[in-house]
């Protein structure tokens, strides 16, 4: 029997249970510094473990960090529908970025056990571990893992800044779990999340429905040179690795600005160094950078130059340059018949809603490369996000929670298709 539109979600019990969240890995006011497989990490996982468990649901862990928590469809043996987003945050992250998606799905659940609906399909929360890079680079790491762009023992190699790896970490804090990553039948892919940008709240529409994503393209790249003394080391013998990646951090800039006319943009994110103390020249630097616009072709374009600039920005230092990792993602990748089914419901529930971009990555992005995927974005205050002043209130989450919630229902409701 279909989901009666009066079943909504009890937008307080959410809101305290984001509350909860908000109080775990504390960073700046208002804000969170929850990094990945950290031990405020763990924290959040422990308690997210509870709930699910509370709500009903069995509980796996990956061997990559990534927790499923599953509740069992009338027919079981079908493939799940999988809803979530992710609970680790950035150093300056917001309460909301990933952890509204996880815990929305929760609250979905929770409305469902509620209203006593059995769905035909089963359905799956999933955390995805590392989705932000903040800690281990690249961004979206075991959703990667999971839809099998990188195997395990690439991702447990990944170390942070003081040189631990992903694989220590997960079992270090206990979340190391056994289950293989991905390499199973899934119906569809969910994701609900704050739109990151301010279109939905400067047009106080209601609920944002992701027709593709932005075309973007990242790049991790070192640069060697040697280690000489600033004082009487003559300019023309210089090998300052940390110039280097200063200009082609510098390049990436003037990229994204000679594109920002039709909406293009280019960031340098990152720049280290070794020495990186005065009196010395640095002789290894890394820079992380990346370029995307909606035009794929262009996006394409603004890559390449990316890769010009990064060997220019070495010669002109006396450097060398290399690529160590690049990510790609984004382009025409959401279900069609799935975003249309978002904006029957969205219509239904009487919610204003629009068609937009992500301009963002998502671990949906890596979904979408092996089943049916869709995002619901909501709106956010001045489209503020990696920040601690990131901000919403109830009115701006309720109608995208209920709109995932009857979207997912339908979704996982529906009769088989013929054989």
């Amino acid at each position: 029997m279909p989901l009666s539109p009066a079943v909504r979600v009890d937008i307080d019990r959410f809101w305290s249970t984001l509350d909860r969240s908000a109080g775990i890995g504390t960073g700046r006011e208002n804000g969170l510094s929850r990094l990945a497989l950290s031990d405020a990490d763990r924290q959040m996982r422990d308690l997210f473990v509870t709930w699910c468990r509370e709500a009903g649901l069995e509980v796996t862990v990956d061997r990559v960090g990534n927790i499923f928590a599953r509740r069992a469809g009338l027919d079981d043996g079908l493939p799940p529908v999988l809803v979530g987003s992710h609970l680790d945050t950035q150093q300056n992250g917001g309460r909301f970025d990933g952890i509204a998606g996880v815990l929305g799905a929760l609250e979905m659940i929770r409305c469902l056990n509620a209203a006593g609906h059995a769905t035909r399909r089963p359905i799956e929360i999933v955390n995805w571990a590392n989705e932000e890079g903040a800690r281990f680079s690249p961004p979206m790491t075991a959703a990667g893992c999971f839809a099998g762009e990188y195997t395990v023992h690439w991702v447990h190699a990944r170390t942070d800044d003081d040189g631990a790896t992903f694989g220590d970490e997960l079992a270090r804090i206990g979340y190391l779990g056994n289950a293989e990553p991905g390499g199973r039948p899934l119906d569809a892919y969910f994701e609900l999340h704050i739109e990151q940008g301010p279109i939905l709240d400067a047009d106080k529409v209601q609920v944002g429905i992701v027709t593709h994503a932005y075309s973007s393209h990242g790049f991790l790249v070192e640069f060697h040179g040697e280690t000489a003394h600033t004082g009487p080391w003559p300019m023309e013998l210089r090998k300052n690795a940390l110039i280097a990646a200063a200009r082609l951090l510098v390049a990436v800039d003037d990229i994204g600005w000679d594109f920002a006319d039709t909406g293009g943009k280019g960031t340098g994110a990152r720049l280290v160094a070794w020495p990186n103390k005065a009196g010395t020249l640095s002789d290894w630097a890394q820079a992380v950078c990346d370029v995307r616009h909606d035009d794929p072709q262009t996006s394409d374009l603004m890559a390449e130059r990316v890769i010009r600039a990064a060997a220019n920005a070495a010669a002109q230092a006396g450097c060398t340059a290399q690529v160590v990792d690049r990510w790609d993602w984004g382009g025409a990748i959401f279900d069609a018949g799935m975003v249309d089914g978002i904006r029957q419901q969205a219509a239904r529930l009487g919610y204003s809603h629009r068609d937009l971009p992500s301009q963002a990555g998502h671990d949906a992005y890596f979904l979408a490369r092996i089943c049916p995927t869709a995002m619901i974005f909501t709106p956010c205050h001045g489209g503020i996000t990696h920040n601690n002043h990131e901000n919403a209130t109830p009115a701006d989450l309720e109608p995208g929670l209920n709109v995932l919630l009857h979207s997912v229902v339908a979704h996982a409701d529906r009769s088989p298709e013929p054989a």
